[in-house]
C-alpha cells in the first residue's frame, strides 16, 4: 500500500528532463550580466527594483539556507563567487541536480557570451541535445548574406537566404542531436499567425534587403514585425509535418510572460488556435506556463492532440503561491500526460536550482492537497510527478530514455516535511480531528493546545514565507510563563505573565490519540525570531544528543513503563476516605503473577492494542509486585522518539484506564506496605561510524561521577524519595554500579547495554536524559575511568570497609533539597545543560515544595495521584 511519504519521495526522487533551458555564461562573461536576473525578467534599470519582490526575497533565503550564509543579498553574491571558486564546477553541478537531461535552446543573443551546449553535459547523467530557434537561424542567414553577398541583388539574396533556410531547417529535422524547434514570434509580432500570400511575404522580404542594401548595411540581428516572421513559422510547421521521421519533432512556442520587449497582450495562447488546427501532425509546445494565461493553455493541450502545455520559467520567476495557483489550473483540466516542465534557465546556474526547489515545493503542497482531499489516490499523484518531469518530455522528444530514480544523495531534504508528514498521516487515519500539540513543563505536568486538524492544514499549506525561507511551520504563540508554572498555575518567583514564545510542533512524533478522533505531536519552544528558547525541556535533549554525536556517540534509549492501577472510591464515601483505593479486582497480585492477570486482561489487551495503532509495540509486560501494578516495557529508540514515545504511551495506558472507571498513576510509592514504582531507563551506547568501537566505560563513568546532581532531575518530587530505600530492587542508595545488580542504581546488563535504575515517573524525562547523556559525553570526552568496581551484592549490607574496597564511598542524596544543592554545585551538569535551564529547575522544585509543605501526607499522596 502506497503512502504520501511515497509521493513526496517521487517528487524528490523522480529525473527531471528540462525541455528548455538555455547555455550558461562563459567565466569570461560572467561579470557583464546582473545576477539578480536570476528570479526576474526585469533588465535595464528596472531590475534594480526587484529585491523587493517576493520571487527575490524567497531566492535569497533559499540560496543562504543552502550556502550557509546570512540571508541577505550580498551575503548571498559573495558565498556564490567563494562556490564558484571550487574545482571541477561543484557549484554548477550541485545547482543542477535532479536535472537528468538538458534540452538547450542556444539561440539566445550574445551567443560568443555563452558556453556551447554540449559543455553541459558533465553537469547531468545524459547527454544534452539541442532546441533550434527559428528566428536566429533566418537572422544568421540573413547576416551572413549581407556580408558575404554583398554583389547580389535583393532579389537573388531573398531566393538563397529563403533556400538556405528551408534546408537548415530540413537538415535539423533529421540531425540526432536536435530534438524540437523553438519560435519568439510572441516577442516579435505577437501569436496571432495569420499568414498572407507568400508573393506578399516575398515582395516584403525583398523590401527589407533592398533597403539594407541601400543603407550600406552589413550586420543584421533581428528579424521584426514582418510577414516574414509570420512566414519561417509556418514553413517550419510546415517541413515537420511533411518529414519521414516517425517521431515527429515537435515546435515550441515562447508563450506569456517575457522582458520588455513583449507585448503582453499578443502573448496568450489562445492567438495560436487557428495554427494549433492547421497543424495537426505537428506537436506544439506552449513554453512557460502561458502565464499569466495559463488556463488558456490547460484548454489548448486538452483539446488538440498535438498540443502541450509547459509550465516552466515561473519557478523561480513567480511568487510560491503563484506557483502553487499555475500547478492547480494547468491540471485543472489538461491531462498529466501532456503537462512537461522546464526551468527557462539561462546565464546563471542558481536559477536552475532555485527553479527545481521550488517546484518539487509546490508539487508537494498541490498533490498532497489532492490526496487528502480524495481528489486523487497517491498511485495517481506520482504518475502526474513522472508525467510532468520524465514521462511526456520523453515520449514528446523522443528522447529513449529509462526512468532511473535520482541516488539519495540527490533527493534533497523536503521543504514541506511538515506538511507531508500530517497529510500522510491523515491518509492512514482519516478520522482524526484534532490536533494535541504538547509540551512537557518543569514540573513534568504534560501541558496542551489542541488544534484542529482543518487549521493546521491551513497553516502548513501556507500563505506567507517564514523567515528561514520555508513553507510555515505549524505553533502557536504562547505566554513565557508557560515554563515557569506549577501544577496549580501559579507563577513561580522570578517569572511574569509577559512576553511570549512561539511552540512549535515536531511533526516527527506525531501518533494517533490517546483519545478517539485525536492525534498528538510534542513541540518545542522557540523565541519570535526563530532563536531556540534555551529553557525548553526538549531542546536540551536535543541539543544533549547533537553534542554527543560531536564526540562520535550515538545511542539506543528504552523505557519501563511501571504504573498502577487504583480504584475510585465512589463520591459519597470519599467523605469519609481517601479518594483512591486498592485495585478491588487484584487482591492476589504479586510479581510476574498469572492470576493478576484475570480480572484485568481486558483492560490490559486493550491498552496493546490501543498502543499498537500508535505504533508503539510494546517488547514485553508483566504484573509488578504492588497490588494493580504493571510494567510495559516499550522498544529501543533514538532518546528523543523514546521520550516522545514514553510520554504519549503514558497518555495512552491513562486513557484506557480511565475508561474503564480506575485511575492509573506514577506515584513513586503508592502505599506506605508495597514496593515502589519507577520508570527505568536503558541505554546502549555505539560510535555513529560504525566501523569503529568506543569505550563505553568512560560514559557511565561520567554518569557516575554526576550521578548525586542527576538524581535531582530522576527523583525530581519529595515522594520521590520516599521509594529510595535499600534491599527492594529500587536501586539502592549508593553511587555504585553491579553487572546484573538490580540493588544499584546503575545495572551493567550486556556490554554497553546498562540500565538506570534511579528514575521514577514523576521526572521531566527529556531533562532527566538530557543530564545522563550530558554527563556521560563529558566522562567519554575526559576519558574519566570507571574506578568502582562491579558491586556484585546489596551495598548496603557491605561493611563500610568492603564498600570502600569498591570504590563505593558516595551516598546518593536523601532529599529533593539535598540533590538540588549537588546538582547547583556540578559544574558538569550547569555547562552542558546551561545555569539557566539548573537555576529555572532549582526554583520550580523549591516553589513545588513549599506548594506541598502545607498538606499532610494523605493529601498530598491524592495530590499527586491526581495529577501522575
Amino acid at each position: 500500500m502506497t503512502s504520501l511519504n511515497d509521493l513526496i519521495t517521487a517528487i524528490h526522487r523522480t529525473p527531471i528532463v528540462d525541455n528548455h533551458a538555455h547555455p550558461l555564461l562563459a567565466p569570461s562573461a560572467q561579470t557583464k550580466h546582473n545576477l539578480l536576473a536570476i528570479t526576474t525578467e526585469a533588465h535595464g534599470n528596472a531590475i534594480s527594483s526587484t529585491k523587493s519582490s517576493l520571487p527575490h526575497i524567497r531566492g535569497v533565503k533559499q540560496l543562504a539556507s543552502i550556502l550557509g550564509c546570512g540571508e541577505d543579498w550580498d551575503e548571498v553574491v559573495r558565498a556564490i563567487q567563494r562556490e564558484k571558486a571550487k574545482p571541477d564546477d561543484a557549484w554548477a553541478k550541485r545547482c543542477f541536480e535532479g536535472i537528468e537531461m538538458l534540452l538547450i535552446d542556444d539561440g539566445l543573443d550574445g551567443k560568443d557570451d555563452v558556453l556551447d551546449y554540449s559543455w553541459h553535459d558533465r553537469l547531468t547523467r545524459t547527454p544534452s541535445k539541442r532546441i533550434v530557434r527559428i528566428e536566429k537561424v533566418a537572422e544568421e542567414i540573413i547576416d551572413r548574406y549581407l556580408k558575404q553577398h554583398g554583389e547580389l541583388s535583393a532579389e537573388q539574396k531573398a531566393e538563397g537566404i529563403l533556400r538556405e533556410f528551408e534546408d537548415v531547417i530540413k537538415s535539423a529535422v533529421v540531425d540526432p542531436e536536435v530534438v524540437g524547434f523553438k519560435s519568439v514570434i510572441c516577442y516579435r509580432t505577437g501569436l496571432r499567425l495569420t499568414l498572407p500570400s507568400g508573393s506578399v511575404v516575398r515582395a516584403e522580404f525583398v523590401e527589407l534587403l533592398t533597403k539594407l542594401n541601400s543603407e550600406g548595411k552589413t550586420d543584421f540581428t533581428r528579424l521584426d514585425g514582418l510577414h516574414f516572421n509570420t512566414w519561417i513559422v509556418h514553413h517550419t510547421a510546415s517541413i515537420i509535418e511533411k518529414s519521414s521521421s516517425r517521431v515527429k519533432k515537435p515546435l515550441q512556442f515562447h508563450t506569456g510572460l517575457g522582458d520588455n520587449d513583449i507585448t503582453l497582450t499578443r502573448s496568450s495562447p489562445s492567438h495560436l488556435q487557428s495554427f494549433i488546427r492547421k497543424f495537426p501532425e505537428v506537436p506544439i509546445v506552449l513554453l512557460h506556463a502561458s502565464y499569466p494565461w495559463t488556463k488558456e493553455a490547460g484548454y489548448l493541450a486538452s483539446v488538440y492532440e498535438n498540443c502541450y502545455a509547459d509550465i516552466g520559467e515561473v519557478f523561480p520567476f513567480i511568487s510560491k503561491e503563484g506557483q502553487e495557483k499555475v500547478v492547480r489550473e494547468v491540471l485543472e483540466l489538461c491531462p498529466t500526460e501532456k503537462i512537461l516542465w522546464s526551468t527557462d534557465g539561462h546565464w546563471f546556474p542558481e536559477t536552475f536550482l532555485l527553479a527545481v526547489m521550488q517546484v518539487r515545493e509546490a508539487l508537494e503542497v498541490v498533490l498532497s492537497d489532492y490526496v487528502i482531499k480524495d481528489v486523487l489516490n497517491v498511485s495517481q499523484a506520482i504518475r502526474v510527478v513522472e508525467d510532468l518531469f520524465f514521462n511526456t518530455s520523453n515520449k514528446l522528444y523522443g528522447l529513449g530514455l529509462s526512468l532511473k530514480p535520482l541516488p539519495e544523495r540527490a533527493h534533497s531534504p523536503s521543504m514541506t516535511s511538515d506538511l507531508a508528514t500530517l497529510t500522510s498521516f491523515l491518509v492512514t487515519y482519516p478520522d482524526t480531528k484534532f490536533l494535541r500539540l504538547q509540551y512537557l513543563d518543569y514540573t513534568a505536568t504534560p501541558r496542551l493546545r489542541v488544534i484542529p486538524t482543518k487549521k493546521a492544514l491551513s497553516v502548513l499549506r501556507g500563505q506567507a514565507l517564514h523567515q528561514n525561507g520555508q513553507l510555515p511551520k505549524l505553533d502557536i504563540g504562547i505566554t513565557k510563563a508557560s515554563l515557569g508554572l506549577l501544577q496549580n498555575d501559579t507563577i513561580i518567583p522570578g517569572v511574569t505573565a509577559s512576553g511570549e514564545y512561539r511552540l512549535k510542533a515536531i511533526f516527527s512524533s506525531l501518533r494517533p490519540g490517546p483519545n478517539e478522533h485525536f492525534a498528538s505531536v510534542q513541540g518545542e519552544f522557540y523565541e519570535q525570531d526563530g532563536q531556540e528558547v534555551a529553557l525548553c525541556p526538549r531542546s536540551s535533549l536535543r541539543r544533549a544528543v547533537e553534542r554527543a554525536k560531536a564526540s562520535n556517540l550515538d545511542f539506543l534509549v528504552g523505557f519501563e513503563i511501571e504504573i498502577v492501577f487504583l480504584s475510585r472510591n465512589p463520591c459519597e464515601e470519599q467523605h469519609n476516605g481517601p479518594k483512591y483505593k486498592p485495585l478491588t479486582t487484584s487482591s492476589s497480585h504479586a510479581w510476574n503473577s498469572a492470576r493478576a492477570l484475570d480480572n484485568n486482561y481486558r483492560v490490559l489487551t486493550e491498552i496493546y492494542d490501543t498502543l499498537a495503532r500508535a505504533g508503539i509495540e510494546l517488547e514485553q509486560w508483566h504484573p509488578e509486585g504492588a497490588n494493580g501494578q504493571y510494567e510495559f516495557v516499550l522498544p529501543p529508540l533514538p532518546p528523543l522518539e523514546a521520550v516522545d514515545t514514553l510520554l504519549h504511551a503514558r497518555e495512552i495506558i491513562s486513557n484506557v484506564v480511565a475508561s474503564h472507571g480506575l485511575r492509573a498513576t506514577l506515584i513513586p510509592k503508592p502505599s506506605p506496605i508495597e514496593i515502589g514504582t519507577a520508570s527505568h531507563l536503558h541505554i546502549s551506547v555505539s560510535s555513529v561510524d560504525k566501523s569503529k568501537t568506543i569505550s563505553y566505560e568512560s560514559f557511565y563513568a561520567g554518569i557516575l561521577s554526576s550521578l548525586p546532581g542527576i538524581i535531582a532531575f530522576t527523583y525530581s518530587k519529595p515522594a520521590s524519595y520516599e521509594r529510595v530505600v535499600d534491599g527492594c530492587w529500587a536501586g539502592g542508595r549508593w553511587v555504585t554500579w553491579g553487572t546484573q545488580n538490580r540493588e544499584t542504581p546503575l545495572r551493567k546488563i550486556e556490554g554497553s547495554h546498562w540500565e538506570i535504575k534511579c528514575l521514577d515517573g514523576l521526572a521531566n524525562m527529556y531533562l532527566a536524559l538530557a543530564a545522563v547523556i550530558s554527563a556521560g559525553t563529558y566522562g567519554h570526552n575526559a576519558g574519566q575511568v570507571l574506578y568502582w568496581l562491579d558491586c556484585k551484592g546489596d551495598p548496603a549490607s557491605l561493611a563500610s570497609q568492603e564498600r570502600k574496597n569498591l570504590g563505593i564511598t558516595e551516598a546518593l542524596p536523601s532529599d529533593l533539597n539535598q540533590a538540588l544543592e549537588s546538582l547547583k554545585r556540578n559544574q558538569v551538569l550547569c555547562k552542558a545543560l546551561g545555569r539557566d535551564v539548573v537555576d529555572r529547575y532549582c526554583t520550580v522544585k523549591k516553589a513545588e515544595m513549599k506548594l506541598l509543605e502545607g498538606m499532610d501526607e494523605e493529601k498530598r499522596r491524592e495530590w499527586v495521584i491526581d495529577r501522575y
